[in-house]
């Protein structure tokens, strides 16, 4: 597990392109057989990412976290974005098939990660945050999740979002989780962009071509800056900063958020005039 600590308005605002990526870009979490978690100040939130194969593997507990077990004090969201695979939360078992999300709260000991079929791995992203108090462990799938069909072709941003852990969802302390599927022919996301100073936000670019990119944008909005992002690939955007993104072809996104509370709707937005 690396850790990372915040950077300030001001430092991010002189950062060069090496600098911005070694803080706000996620790379390489994304191995066969291995589980890799980054440790963002930013609210505590971990960034993680497992792809099982023949093996189950099991979240470990890391001596950082001064912890007995990884949710002693924790909650964790887990997405597929691979193949079939099962979640096993203290032997309760949850089927995981693509853009299904698993919810483990508080106070379970022993999370393992699984595929069905080692040819075609399951490819699970994880969001933790710190958490006082036990809610259910629950799976949704992607139906289960209500999508809702925004945006248009004329602003190239027509996309399908789906809710999984929110006040109308999976409850949870403070973790909101979703994920957002782009239409062919959009690629802009999150435009007008927003900020939300009461938590941060991270994003896991994927389904993302192999010869294209994702332009991730970020920083205060009238100093902003950009990361090209690859597919399996995260970003932590700090709670000052927008977090939008323009591709070169369409693809798919998770978002995850923590802080102060848990409204999907609370954000402060900017206007496009406005960006610099």
């Amino acid at each position: 597990m690396q850790i990372r600590f915040e950077s300030s308005r001001k430092e991010v605002a002189q950062m060069d392109t090496q600098t911005l990526r070694d803080n706000f870009l996620v790379k390489d979490i994304f191995r066969d057989s291995e589980l890799h978690f980054v440790y963002s100040h930013y609210d505590r939130v971990i960034i993680g990412g497992a792809i099982p194969l023949t093996v189950p593997i099991a979240i470990p507990v890391f001596d950082a976290l001064k912890a007995s077990y990884f949710l002693e004090r924790r909650e964790i969201g887990i997405i597929n974005i691979g193949g079939e695979g099962q979640v096993i939360a203290d032997g309760e078992r949850f089927e995981t098939s693509k853009l299904s999300c698993v919810y483990i709260g508080k106070g379970t000991r022993e999370v393992l990660l699984t595929s069905k079929n080692p040819l075609e791995p399951a490819v699970y992203y994880l969001l933790s945050s710190p958490a006082h108090q036990t809610y259910p462990n629950r799976r949704f799938t992607k139906e289960d999740a209500t999508p809702a069909t925004v945006g248009s072709m004329e602003t190239s941003n027509h996309r399908t979002i789906y809710k999984y852990i929110h006040l109308e969802g999976i409850q949870s302390c403070q973790l909101v989780m979703g994920l957002t599927v782009l239409q062919t022919g959009s690629v802009w996301n999150t435009m007008p962009s927003h900020v939300h100073d009461r938590r941060m936000e991270a994003y896991c670019y994927f389904d993302v071509p192999d010869n294209q990119r994702v332009l991730h944008l970020m920083g205060e909005p009238s100093e902003t800056r950009h990361l090209w992002v690859a597919n399996r690939q995260a970003v932590i955007s700090p709670p000052w900063s927008i977090h939008s993104g323009c591709g070169t072809s369409s693809y798919s996104f998770i978002w995850g958020m923590a802080g102060e509370n848990k409204d999907y709707t609370d954000m402060d937005p900017v206007q496009i005039g406005e960006l610099r």
